[in-house]
């Protein structure tokens, strides 16, 4: 029988090799282990051993991993602190000093092969000590399973059930936390489940998350009821308010007093000029004033030190219970330091982060930039708009103005640019609304109607029939005339119209709307009239994952497991980040100002001069809260104007108008003034697609309420 050929050259070797399981451990701290074993090789910025001078924030985190006395270490901490090389470092010393398994686990599948791939084999290829204790054989040093001389093993997964359950390893390290799901399987959270492969190890076990936060703060108005608790939210800020609170604190050289150093503390000027505002940006004591220039960082560092909830570090370097409070224990030893302690990040970066974030939540209410500077930059929960405003519908309604027209008859307000109009597919009938975009990224809303009876089906009395969207894709056509060719007359009477520059209408809903509403886009394509009506119509999606862009385009096919959803790769459809584009929906509703990404509102009267009452409009407008897990209708609320207005914002990404890029001094023909837009015709013209003045089974707006 042939023998398999070795991974060892010789019988010295094996014997060597061997030893290496049963050598003592070598007794020194994670911390000294990385300074001394873990070597960082990024020409351009730093070669050599792990500096613990670069990063002293994090000495006391990684040389609690081996505490008898805790279960778990939870680090909170911005991008740019070094806290994946804590992971190298306890690496380092369970290889080399204190063997035992090791689970690693990542974001997904991917993410945990691109750190093996890269970052691992890097330290392992750069460290020589690392290198020499691993299992020589290509069988043994797999992407996802590294097997050390010592007997050890290193896993490298993903959170998912199968993963995280069968399995018993001691040491478990999760990293970026809260960029996985809240639950695994419906079983409960990463933390949870994966400290639970080391229950047999008792207190030789730890589990050590890090993250940025990146869940939002559910409770505005939240009081803490000590200094250091955090703000209600789900993720690594709930793991931090289980364990002992501990935050990094400066003292300072002024007067003596510790603090914690955190954005809020940071002073600039104000300056339209973002630089020249953030290169003056210092550090206030808030104990006596004094000014830290951001050159002081490195040594107000190396001075600090972890201070737990319920402590006061005293000048005399004693920890003692602050205002005879109790200092906080527990079987976590959790750790949250913030941006501007973060070695690997500067002051005036996070200075201009912020305020070009703060510039584009001002003028496109768009909170995706402010979200993210504050969550990885500044290392704090974000809080969402809309739950600072607790907006109700009269408020809304004081803002409505009368700009000419009527409910039946509505006219194109002064200012507007272009109109979107946008369309929800419901059971029997097209929930519509029209919205005029001007300058400034301002919205009117123009018109609301629904379209019940269907153009071409006729009953036995000869009378149009109800829609039926999912089942007839010949009521569909009622949309070309109704919503596509459609058209307003301006507001300032001189007869002519402007046409819709493009609508857009939810793809999904009831079994067979999927499918009917792709059929109709392919007959607009193949219309043999050639009215190129597909080039004006975008069939939408709504989606709810946070990692997905406001805007995506996609042609879906028939490899799914949908299969009656009529896709065959040929029709685009739009997908929307339905969360984040309420989340602007939301700011803009909160806009007060003349212009600048501002929601208006109409007043209509009628014949007899009494205003008609369009209550039911802010009432949808307000109809959802922001929860945890995002925008949520409670049962029985109506919320179509509501979806039909981040349908609009949505479109308003699309290439073919790409708002936030026009620029208005010279905008496209269609976005210009009333006199040179092409998208406006005389009343008694042709236009590009004759307009209707009178629409078939066009319903009043009262009819919305039903």
């Amino acid at each position: 029988m042939k023998l398999p050929k070795s991974s060892f050259p010789s019988i010295e070797h094996i014997v060597a090799a061997s030893a290496e399981s049963v050598r003592p451990p070598e007794r020194m701290t994670v911390a000294e282990a990385g300074a001394k074993y873990h070597i960082v090789n990024n020409p351009g910025s730093y070669v050599g051993p792990f500096s613990l001078k670069k990063a002293p924030y994090l000495i006391e985190p990684m040389n609690e991993m081996q505490s008898l006395d805790l279960k778990g270490v939870v680090f909170v901490g911005p991008a740019r602190t070094g806290k994946s090389a804590m992971l190298i470092n306890w690496l380092c010393h369970t290889a080399i000093c204190d063997p035992a398994d090791m689970l690693v686990v990542h974001m997904t599948q991917s993410t945990a092969r691109d750190w093996s791939q890269a970052d691992l084999d890097k330290a392992v290829r750069n460290s020589p000590e690392l290198k020499a204790r691993m299992t020589p054989g290509r069988q043994n040093d797999n992407v996802h399973d590294k097997s050390f001389l010592s007997g050890m093993r290193l896993l490298i997964k993903w959170p998912s059930i199968t993963e995280l359950s069968g399995k018993t390893i001691p040491r478990q390290f999760l990293m970026d936390y809260d960029r996985m799901p809240d639950s695994i399987g419906g079983e409960g959270n990463a933390f949870d489940l994966t400290r639970k492969r080391g229950q047999t190890f008792k207190r030789r076990a730890m589990c050590v998350v890090e993250s940025s936060p990146g869940r939002d703060v559910t409770n505005p108005k939240w009081i803490a009821t000590t200094p250091h608790e955090a703000p209600p939210a789900t993720g690594i800020l709930d793991l931090y308010n289980r364990g002992d609170r501990r935050r990094w604190h400066w003292r300072c050289p002024s007067c003596n007093e510790s603090y914690e150093p955190s954005f809020s503390l940071l002073s600039y000027p104000d300056s339209n000029d973002h630089m020249e505002a953030a290169e003056q940006v210092v550090m206030v004591c808030p104990h006596c004033g004094h000014y830290h220039k951001p050159e002081d960082q490195e040594e107000l560092n190396l001075g600090g030190r972890w201070v737990k909830d319920g402590a006061i570090w005293l000048p005399d370097g004693s920890m003692v219970p602050k205002n005879g409070m109790t200092i906080r224990r527990s079987e976590i030893g959790s750790f949250w330091m913030k941006g501007p302690a973060a070695s690997f990040t500067n002051w005036k970066e996070l200075v201009v982060k912020f305020l070009d974030a703060t510039e584009a939540w001002e003028k496109n209410a768009d909170e995706e930039a402010l979200r993210t500077t504050i969550n990885v930059d500044q290392g704090e929960p974000y809080t969402p708009k809309a739950l600072e405003a607790g907006r109700l519908p009269e408020e809304l309604a004081e803002r409505a103005q009368h700009w000419g027209g009527t409910r039946q008859e509505p006219v194109v307000p002064e200012g507007v640019r272009f109109l979107v109009a946008t369309v929800d597919v419901q059971a029997r009938s097209f929930v519509c609304q029209v919205h005029g975009i001007g300058e400034g990224n301002d919205i009117w809303l123009v018109d609301m109607f629904k379209i019940r009876k269907s153009g071409t089906r006729l009953d036995e009395r000869g009378e149009r029939m109800m829609l039926d969207p999912a089942a007839y894709v010949e009521d569909w056509d009622t949309l070309i005339e109704q919503v596509i060719e459609r058209s307003y007359p301006l507001a300032d009477e001189s007869g002519r119209r402007m046409q819709v520059k493009l609508a857009g209408c939810d793809s999904g809903g009831k079994a067979g709307v999927t499918a009917k509403a792709y059929q109709f886009w392919r007959n607009l394509r193949d219309d043999e009239q050639g009215r190129q009506h597909h080039t004006r119509f975008q069939l939408i999606k709504g989606e709810a994952k946070p990692t997905t862009p406001r805007y995506r385009r996609d042609y879906p096919d028939s490899n799914r497991k949908d299969r009656h959803s009529g896709a065959r790769g040929d029709v685009p459809v739009v997908f929307l980040n339905a969360n984040t584009l309420k989340d602007q929906v939301s700011g803009m509703l909160g806009r007060t100002d003349s212009q600048g990404g501002r929601v208006n509102f109409p007043i209509w009267y009628d014949e007899h001069g009494k205003q008609e009452d369009i209550g039911w409009l802010f009432a949808q407008l307000t109809a959802e809260v922001r929860t945890d897990k995002g925008w949520e209708a409670p049962s029985g609320k109506r919320n179509e104007a509501w979806d039909l207005l981040y349908y609009c914002i949505g479109l308003c990404l699309d290439p073919r108008i790409s708002l936030e890029n026009i620029d208005w001094t010279k905008p496209p023909l269609w976005a210009e003034e009333w006199d040179a837009n092409n998208l406006i015709f005389e009343g008694g013209a042709s236009p590009r697609f004759a307009p209707k003045q009178k629409s078939k089974g066009l319903d009043s707006l009262g009819e919305l309420l039903a």
